[in-house]
């Protein structure tokens, strides 16, 4: 079978999976399962095949005319180079984890079907997203996916919360996919072609017009769909998912779409130095403000999603750099560890049947109760603070290091202003990522008090796959040496300079919160009230897991917080995502719900006004009309007569009138 023939293979399985999955769902619910983890695992394999006989040399392309345009042609095309090759790789092999997992965390729900079934679509679509070579046929992919992330999102439909979410997702993505839209038409214009080798030939050719504005609505979509400042306020909110879609979606592949599509047309946003420019300053604000923002969240999942925004922070800085070998090897090493943390996360919330950290922080045992969630989440997290020799190190390095070399002017691929922006906020977020890291190791397996309510044993399903993605969290960074032709050419090993600066900061931000943590735990640990287990409803619907909550202090109250001690008057803002969901709804939501009343207003009391006045004017008329229908003959012959006599009346004064003129 042909290398190509394989790959059109791999995004074609899963979409027959999730076809069958949700014609047989209700027909055959014991093929449900099967029909979930099958097709994708093999395309999985198929995907490794792909990647091996591509080996990171010359690119696989492959097309065929999908319709005649008149115009600009559209043609459904494979553009495989060494990055779509591994990121398949990557796609493959979580969404298989994912749906593993979730035979287990999902076990009860009675909405699996559907839920499998959109999992199994979703990865189809990313993986089109991965190996098309035409940009139309990369939009339909990328949409597929923002619509199965609204389902997703909102699959506890039960709860106002999974609603709000679900439509907040879908309504900031179309925000930043708007212009995005208008960008590729406008690419497609200058550059004459949608197939991605004839853009890039045009922009090494120097064949486009306008390269500032095209790159800088693509970005607005990049922001969107990676979760990118100012367009990353959806993310933290998904979370009201089920943990399963925070670790396939929101940290392992739709979130990366972006920063793939940038990495993929990387020369058209270097054709602009103003777009790399705003590319690296959108990074860093990103950077630091989302590792502030998660250092003061009390819920797992929301300090997690707003660590998923910071790591993709780094993805951009290192695309602003002008290095997209580093911004795809740390997409590949963050999607292992990212993912292994929220199918952790999911194990604790389903241990501990509480989807709160200040809960965890006031219970104790999880750590012996769960010590695969234990182990293989210590490990996750050393890989995201980038402690060495995991593998958030090495990749976080590689960004580091580009940035490194394009402020001290080495490279010239971007301005060195770019470079020293992106470096220091690099910096920064590598001390407070640290911090919040050890911060939510410690309220979740260090807490003070009685022993949270006992859930029963993890299924095998849900425990063996955090051990399969302890692997590349632990080992993937090793295999930097070996993976340079895979990555341009271009060496990802560490340097010193970075290597200290980084590790070291790291290490003082681990350190400075272990100590506020010890010193705020021994000083409150007699006055902490014992919480009160909450008993769940046996009649609630079952699966909703992450509903069910202990009866605790609101989280504001809990004075052994080391991340309140550590904001200071921060933690407030940063708590609440810096305000900027307020500043949205000063300058969207308020203009449109006026709009709408405006709209509201205009309808119900002129043109409506309107419309009555005419029914009432033909009904008026009617009832005249009817008055005069008595059925009386007598009456009909005298107004007849009346009628003829002042027709002769008239007729008279009219020839009279004629005759005087």
């Amino acid at each position: 079978m042909t290398t190509t023939t394989l790959a059109v293979l791999v995004p074609v399985l899963p979409f027959l999976g999730s076809a069958a999955g949700l014609l047989l769902g209700r027909k055959a619910p014991g093929f449900v399962r099967p029909l979930a983890v099958l097709p994708t695992l093999t395309a999985a394999v198929l995907a490794v095949l792909v990647a091996v006989r591509q080996g990171g040399g010359k690119a696989i392309d492959a097309a065929t005319q999908l319709t005649p345009t008149g115009s600009v042609p559209i043609d459904l095309a494979l553009h495989i180079d060494g990055f779509a090759a591994l990121v398949a790789v990557l796609v493959g092999v979580v969404a298989t984890c994912v749906q593993v997992y979730s035979t287990g965390y999902l076990r009860d729900d009675p909405r699996y079907p559907s839920y499998a079934a959109l999992v199994s679509l979703f990865t189809s679509a990313m993986l089109l997203v991965v190996y098309s070579g035409d940009l139309m046929v990369l939009l339909v992919g990328w949409e597929i996916m923002g619509i199965c992330s609204y389902f997703l999102v909102g699959h506890y439909w039960e709860t106002p919360e999974a609603r709000a979410a679900s439509l907040k997702a879908f309504l900031v993505t179309k925000l930043g996919d708007v212009p995005f839209l208008i960008g590729l038409f406008a690419l497609a214009a200058d550059a004459g072609t949608f197939r991605i080798t004839g853009v890039l030939g045009a922009v090494a050719s120097g064949g486009l017009d306008h390269p500032t504005l095209i790159a800088l609505l693509l970005l607005a979509g990049v922001a969107g769909k990676s979760a990118q400042f100012p367009l990353h306020t959806w993310l933290p909110d998904a979370m009201a998912g089920p943990t399963p879609v925070s670790a396939l979606i929101h940290a392992a592949t739709m979130v990366a779409a972006g920063i793939y599509f940038t990495a993929r047309l990387l020369p058209v946003f270097a054709a602009s130095a103003a777009a790399m420019t705003v590319l690296a300053v959108m990074a860093a604000i990103t950077m630091v403000g989302s590792a502030l923002a998660a250092l003061a969240q009390d819920d797992i999942k929301r300090v997690l999603a707003y660590s998923t925004i910071g790591q993709l922070g780094y993805m951009a800085g290192a695309l602003a750099v002008g290095d997209r070998g580093a911004a795809v090897f740390h997409l590949l090493s963050h999607a292992a560890f990212k993912a292994l943390l929220f199918l952790a996360a999911g194990t604790v919330i389903h241990a501990a049947g509480t989807n709160s950290l200040t809960a965890m922080s006031r219970t104790s045992g999880l750590a012996k109760r769960i010590p695969d969630a234990y182990w293989t989440m210590t490990v996750a997290l050393l890989a995201l603070a980038a402690i060495p020799p995991f593998a958030g190190f090495f990749s976080k390095e590689a960004v580091l290091v580009a940035a490194e070399h394009t402020a001290l002017g080495d490279r010239t691929v971007a301005p060195a202003g770019a470079g020293w922006t992106v470096l220091v906020a690099g910096l920064l977020t590598a001390l407070l990522t640290a911090a919040y890291a050890l911060r939510l190791w410690l309220r979740t397996f260090r807490g003070r008090g009685p022993e949270a309510p006992d859930h029963g044993r993890q299924p095998i399903a849900m425990t063996s796959v955090l051990w399969v993605l302890a692997i590349p969290s632990l080992g993937f960074g090793l295999t930097v040496t070996y993976l340079d032709d895979w990555f341009d050419g271009h060496a990802l090993t560490p340097t010193v300079t970075t290597a200290v600066l980084g590790t070291g900061l790291a290490a003082a931000g681990g350190v400075i919160t272990y100590a506020v943590w010890r010193t705020l735990a021994v000083r409150t640990a007699a006055d902490l009230p014992a919480p009160v287990p909450h008993v769940p409803d046996p009649d609630a619907e079952a699966g909703l897991v992450e509903a069910e909550a202990l009866t605790l202090p609101h989280p504001a109250e809990d004075p052994a917080d080391p991340g309140r001690a550590l904001l200071g008057p921060l933690h407030r803002p940063a708590a609440d995502g810096f305000h900027l969901d307020a500043v949205y709804r000063a300058a969207f939501v308020r203009p449109v719900v006026a709009a709408a009343s405006l709209v509201r207003f205009l309808d119900r009391e002129v043109v409506d006004t309107y419309v009555r006045g005419a029914g009432q004017t033909a009904r008026g008329l009617g009832w005249l009309v009817r008055r005069a229908q008595t059925g009386n003959v007598q009456t009909y012959l005298s107004a007849l007569l009346a009628g003829s006599v002042v027709l002769v009346i008239a007729a008279v004064a009219l020839a009279n009138a004629a005759a005087g003129a």
